[in-house]
Order: structure tokens, then C-alpha cells, then sequence
């Protein structure tokens, strides 16, 4: 399958790569849904939603230390491998689900970030900016850190929170590449959260050829041509050095 993944790559002039938790997880950061997940220790609702964060936010800042380890994690031979297909004119975007920045860590260029970014925070009561060293010694504390302009309890990552709408400017993006890429792969996604899902369906329907590497089956299996069980950061390097070998880079 590795093969014929590279196969279909090597003729592709504008793949685009679905990414989700699980390539992230290779690097050492936590899953949300699975049998060790967070969701298993959190309530999601009270600690991952913006009602909740509304109501008590030094609940969603305790379970933000678990999320810690996004800001020091490095990428895996897997988002390198993905870096490379768009460096060698195979891939034209990367849609990912993660927070983490990893991508572009790796040396990913177009970075469509659905669900936000763990990069920098705003206060949703004023709009004030603020950078992690700013609000790290009190969340490090036990405390809620406040806005550093209007003094709101309300600052937050710029990730999208259950009940928040996803960015429509990336989100129309993400389904322009979607419906005009020649391949679509999946990695590391089970493909449960919506509408980001919804993606690889709008390619299939609009004739892309269908790739999925995850460690586990999805309910969505049956519309990709090629489906590899594995982990990534083990099966992508494999189908990049096939796919240079078919096209002769250097």
C-alpha cells in the first residue's frame, strides 16, 4: 500500500494533507478522545467549551497544564515528511485539526489551522493580544490570568472551544483546497469532529484520489482508495522515499 500511496503522490500536482491528533501524538502530546485520552479524566463541557471557560475559567486553566507540553514538543519524522511533499511541488496546503504548530515547526509553508493556534492569546472581552510569558507565572500558580488592559478574567489561547464557530476564513479555504486538490490525504485523524470531517468528502466528491494513515480504522474507511494502518511518523518517510525514487529528487 506504500507503494501504491507514492504512486498516486508522484502524480499529483496538488495533494493536500488532513492532519489530526494522532500524528501530534507521536511527539508526545496527549490525545483528547481513545481509551488514554483526556476526555477520559476531563469533562469536556466544563473544561474545553466556551460556556464553560465562561463560567469558570481556572477550570479550563488547570486542565490547560496538561497542554502544556504543546509549547516545548518538536515535530516527528511524519510532519518532516509532509514538509518535504509540499517542498518538492506535491502538496499544496496542510488543513490540520492540531493546535500545535508542529507543521510549521517542520518547515510547512501553507498551514491551514482550523481549530486555531496555541501561539498567542486574546482577552475576549477587549481584543488585547497577549504572548505566553505574560500569563505563565500565575496559570503556573494556580491562578486565572487577567487582561493585562481591561483586567478581564477572560483571556484565552486562540483555540476554537466546543460551542465556538470555526475561523470562516480558514474554514472556506480549507473546503476550496479540498474540493480542487487531485489527492487527499488523511493523517492520524478519525475523522468524528465536524465540520472539519466533512472535508475529505468534498474531495471524494469532487474526484481527488483518497489516501487515510491512521493507527486505527474510521467509520469513513470506505471512500479511500489507499488505507494504511500505522503510525505515522513510521509509514510517511516510507512513502516519501518511494515517491522520490518515482520521480527522481534529489
Amino acid at each position: 500500500m506504500i507503494k501504491i500511496a507514492a504512486e498516486i503522490l508522484a502524480k499529483s500536482k496538488r495533494a493536500v494533507v488532513f492532519t489530526g491528533a494522532g500524528i501530534s501524538a507521536e511527539s508526545g502530546i496527549p490525545t483528547f478522545r481513545g481509551q488514554n485520552g483526556l476526555w477520559t479524566k476531563y469533562d469536556p463541557e466544563e473544561v474545553a467549551s466556551i460556556h464553560g471557560f465562561r463560567r469558570n475559567p481556572k477550570a479550563f486553566w488547570e486542565f490547560s497544564k496538561e497542554l502544556m507540553i504543546k509549547a516545548t514538543a518538536e515535530p516527528n519524522p511524519a510532519h518532516y515528511a509532509i514538509a518535504e511533499l509540499e517542498r518538492i511541488g506535491i502538496v499544496r496546503a496542510v488543513i490540520t485539526q492540531n493546535v500545535d504548530m508542529l507543521h510549521q515547526k517542520a518547515g510547512s509553508r501553507k498551514v491551514l489551522e482550523l481549530h486555531g493556534s496555541f501561539g498567542s492569546l486574546e482577552c475576549l472581552d477587549c481584543g488585547a493580544e497577549h504572548c505566553w510569558d505574560e500569563v505563565l507565572p500565575k496559570v503556573s500558580a494556580g491562578d486565572v490570568p487577567t487582561c493585562k488592559n481591561c483586567k478581564s478574567f477572560y483571556v484565552k489561547p486562540k483555540v476554537v472551544l466546543f460551542g465556538e464557530p470555526l475561523p470562516r476564513k480558514v474554514l472556506l479555504e480549507a473546503i476550496e483546497e479540498s474540493r480542487f486538490c487531485d489527492t487527499f490525504m488523511v493523517v492520524g485523524s478519525s475523522l468524528v469532529v465536524y465540520p472539519a470531517a466533512e472535508l475529505p468528502f468534498i474531495a471524494k466528491r469532487s474526484g481527488a484520489n483518497m489516501i487515510i494513515v491512521n493507527l486505527e480504522p474510521t467509520h469513513a474507511d470506505l471512500i479511500f482508495d489507499v488505507v494504511i494502518y500505522g503510525k505515522a511518523g513510521e509509514v510517511l518517510p516510507k512513502i516519501v522515499e518511494e515517491v522520490k525514487k518515482l520521480k527522481s529528487y534529489t
